[in-house]
Formats: C-alpha cells, structure tokens, sequence
C-alpha cells in the first residue's frame, strides 16, 4: 500500500471516528478516482432512521452525484471495515475498481455489528428463511423483464 493510499483508509478510520461521536456508528469510507477524493462519509443509520445508510453505500451515493453516473469504473474505495453483504453488493453494483478495509466483519460482529446471519440466509432455501419469503405472481411480473429485455433503447447496467 502507498502511503497515499494509507492516508485515504486513515481518512475513513478518521470518518469512522468522528461518527461515532456524533451520534452515528464507527465506520467511515471514502472513494477516489485519479489520485483525488470524490466522496467522503460515514455511517448514518441511526442518525437518519435508514437502516441502508451504511458509510460505503453513502459514500456510493454521493460519488454517483458526484460524477453523474452509477458506474464508478476507475475508483477505489477504502472503508474503516469490512463491508457487510448489502455494501459489498452496493461496492459490486457500481464497478468499483478496488476495496481496501480496515476492521474485518469479526471485528465488527465482536462489538454486535454481527452480519453472518445474512451469509448464511443466502444459502437457505426461501420458503426457510427467517423472513417470510413467498414467490408470488410471476407471470404478471415477467411482463416488465420482458419489456426490458425488447426494449432497444435500454441503458444496461
């Protein structure tokens, strides 16, 4: 690691920091592209009562705004920890380039920030789950799949 790039992950570790003091959890990220910081955040679950408010995804959120696009080829992403499912998804979902994390998720799930149960749900059928999950009108929902998959004018992602 280079010591720009160390300075990147201590600007999440610093992020994180600063959350947890004003009220939000300890994770912090940051995204950059071409050597510079395009988006910096933390986690704000709590802060604004959005359960998806997880510091990479608002990191995402805002470096999407930032460049106008949902395709973040070409960035990096340095996070103050492990990302869970939802934000590896996230990180997955907008071609990140790179990840770099700090804590691990034992790290997190030893202060109760325990994700396994979710690892382990994907490997569940669903009609086992611990959600009530129910496959239900397929052949009506097909119809938009189908249109997407006609439509010549589609922007893939």
């Amino acid at each position: 690691m280079t010591e720009i790039q160390k300075e990147y992950m201590r600007r999440a570790i610093e992020l994180s920091r600063k959350s947890l003091a004003n009220g939000g959890g300890p994770f912090g990220a940051v995204i950059v592209k071409d050597g510079k910081i395009i988006s910096e955040t933390s986690n704000s679950v709590t802060l604004d009562n959005d359960p998806t408010a997880h510091a990479e995804v608002n990191a995402i959120r805002k470096a999407c705004k930032a460049l106008n696009s949902f395709d973040l080829a070409g960035c990096e992403i340095y996070s103050s920890c492990e990302p869970c499912p939802m934000c590896l998804g996230a990180i997955y979902w907008s071609r990140l380039d790179a990840l770099y994390f700090g804590n691990t998720k034992k790290d997190a799930a030893d202060i109760g920030f325990d994700d396994s149960f979710i690892y382990e749900e994907l490997e569940i059928p669903v009609e086992k789950r611990r959600v009530k999950t129910s496959q239900v009108m397929r052949d009506e929902s097909i119809v938009a799949f189908q249109e997407w998959d006609d439509k010549m004018d589609k922007i893939e992602y």
